[in-house]
């Protein structure tokens, strides 16, 4: 049994997120993160609509993005949480940050802004299943070319 509280292990879930994409652990935020359908929406980046995706579709999609890139690093905080019993909300700032060696017109490219994140309680513990990121700001070199 857990002793983190209800907010803590939302808090954990988050943040794991954040630490297995920077670490590219695809598999782990399959089996740990992610319920098996996420409503995702990126539109803020021009991702397209809000969407259901599978978890294993939301992770070969990353996978892709972030072909070349050498270093990826997120930071987060300002944790909002609120639960119920099965269901809860995490909202939260965060800043990313992108670094290619090779890129010729500056190293690296910054992203600035706030999630909304979904949760559910299931046999396996919270999973994410509702996900969505409103940027801010951009700096740097966005193409990281």
């Amino acid at each position: 049994m857990s002793t983190f509280t209800i907010r803590e292990q939302l808090i954990e879930i988050v943040n794991k997120l954040f630490v297995y994409t920077d670490s590219r652990e695809w598999q782990k935020i399959q089996e740990e993160i992610f319920g098996h359908k996420v409503l995702f929406d990126m539109s803020s980046l021009g991702a397209g609509e809000p969407a259901e995706k599978t978890s294993a579709d939301i992770c070969a999609m990353w996978d892709a993005g972030f072909k070349g890139i050498d270093a990826i690093h997120h930071q987060s905080g300002n944790f909002l949480v609120t639960a119920t019993e099965n269901t809860a909300t995490v909202f939260c700032y965060a800043i990313a940050s992108h670094y290619k060696a090779a890129a010729t017109q500056g190293k690296t490219r910054e992203f600035v802004g706030s999630y909304d994140i979904n949760l559910s309680l299931t046999g396996y513990g919270w999973r994410i299943t509702a996900f969505k990121y409103t940027v801010k700001y951009t700096s740097g070199n966005i193409s990281l070319e």
